[in-house]
């Protein structure tokens, strides 16, 4: 059965629990790394189930990612109240062919966004942690608020590749 979004929500989030996100963001891609350290390349993209995604499927999907909370991040820094879109990470995936990307590159790719994205949140002064976006599913959504999910992304996604990896 498939989350609603707000179940979704509750459970990235709930996967921070008080903890703060910039430092988490900015600690995931070494963990990541760290999993995919001398891992060949057949093993990256195999998958480990049926329809479910390869670790590399994933490092693709998380660089995507990277550049949408980027955009999202500035776009309401510059105007608080902003429309943010959704997107449909299945049909990313599929028409992006996750799969025949190359691992190494959406690792760098998310790596060197995240590391400017973790720049720009560590410089907010606190008044701009409350500014907010009004997200297409899931209504408003603070700077804080994107920051704590992308925070629980990351760790959901470790665990995927984990799986993945087995």
């Amino acid at each position: 059965m498939q989350e609603t979004p707000q179940q979704y929500m509750k459970r990235i989030r709930g996967y921070v629990a008080g903890r703060k996100p910039v430092r988490m963001l900015s600690a995931a891609p070494k963990r990541i790394a760290a999993l995919l350290e001398g891992v060949p390349k057949g093993r990256l993209t195999r998958r480990p189930s049926p329809g479910a995604w390869s670790a590399c499927e994933i490092l693709a999907h998380l660089a995507d990612v990277e550049v949408v909370q980027s955009f999202r991040f500035r776009l309401i820094l510059e105007s608080s109240g902003a429309p943010l879109q959704s997107f449909d990470q299945d049909q990313w995936a599929k028409f992006s062919n996750y799969g025949a990307h190359d691992p190494a590159l959406s690792y760098e790719a998310y790596r060197a966004n995240r590391e400017r994205n973790v720049r720009l949140l560590a410089s907010l002064p606190p008044g701009m942690w409350s500014r907010y976006g009004m997200h297409a599913e899931r209504g408003r959504e603070t700077i804080r608020r994107i920051a704590e999910m992308l925070a629980g992304h990351d760790l959901n996604h470790e665990s995927q590749i984990r799986r993945a990896l087995k």
